[in-house]
């Protein structure tokens, strides 16, 4: 006799008996890709708490992938309206059914023909995920596609050969040989320290407009002060020619 959905459901481990069961990234490229992507997301999202990011974290979604061990864990995914918090692995039955609204994956000699078929089959047929994007840190191949109706359409590139993602509000696109997110105005989302580099620039740039206004300030004040002075003195010298007028018998205040 077959078993239900909610008996299935049943019969799954708990989440917290899961973690992830992924191999280490391929190389540095990769790695420091994948901490660019996840880190300048962190930072341009830190006031929320509503999504997931996962990052080289395997997602569990069936009881027969279990059996299976077919585990698949995309590089860089997004989960969106959920809650902020650490999981040692996205267990799509312990989350509502919610799978990921964005997947990023980093090709690499090893992954490229499973990301370029298999993957994008299983995150269009079952996990529907709505945008998939894969980006190799060496060759810079770079393709973006979004769900329409049942399959992927491929997202194209505008002149700068960045592609808008819906999911994120933001291009993504490639510069300096790394994928970086930009956003509608075409400013480039920073990692927190560029963030921080950039506020200190922004900090020295306005120091020194206000040192120079200052310097203005003090220039001008000085000005002022020396036409004061220079008014005090034609005002004595004036007063001392009408005193000598006075003793000379003239009224210097007739015509």
């Amino acid at each position: 006799m077959a078993l239900t959905a909610q008996e299935l459901e049943k019969l799954m481990p708990d989440a917290s008996q899961l973690l992830s069961d992924e191999p280490e990234m391929e190389s540095s490229l990769h790695y420091m890709q994948l901490l660019l992507l996840v880190t300048c997301l962190e930072w341009l999202w830190r006031d929320q708490n509503d999504f997931f990011i996962g990052a080289n974290l395997t997602i569990y979604f069936s009881r027969q992938q279990l059996k299976n061990r077919d585990f698949r864990g995309p590089d860089f995914f997004l989960v969106k309206q959920t809650e902020k918090r650490p999981r040692n692995a996205w267990v799509v039955w312990e989350e509502d059914g919610k799978y990921p609204n964005l997947i990023i994956e980093l090709l690499s000699n090893s992954t490229a023909t499973v990301d370029r078929n298999l993957k994008k089959v299983l995150y269009q047929d079952r996990f529907r995920t709505p945008e998939y994007f894969w980006f190799s840190p060496e060759t810079f191949e770079f393709e973006g596609f979004r769900l329409s109706g049942h399959e992927y359409q491929a997202i194209a590139p505008n002149p700068q050969g960045w592609r808008w993602s819906e999911e994120l509000g933001l291009f993504l696109g490639i510069e300096a040989n790394q994928l970086r997110y930009f956003t509608l105005a075409g400013e480039k989302v920073p990692t927190p320290e560029e963030a921080a580099a950039q506020a200190n620039i922004q900090f020295e740039q306005t120091s020194a407009q206000l040192e120079q206004a200052s310097v203005q300030l003090e220039q001008t004040s000085a000005q002022l002060e020396q036409e004061r002075q220079q008014r005090e003195a034609a005002q004595q010298q004036a007063a001392i020619l009408t005193e000598r007028l006075r003793s000379l018998g003239i009224d210097p205040d007739q015509p």
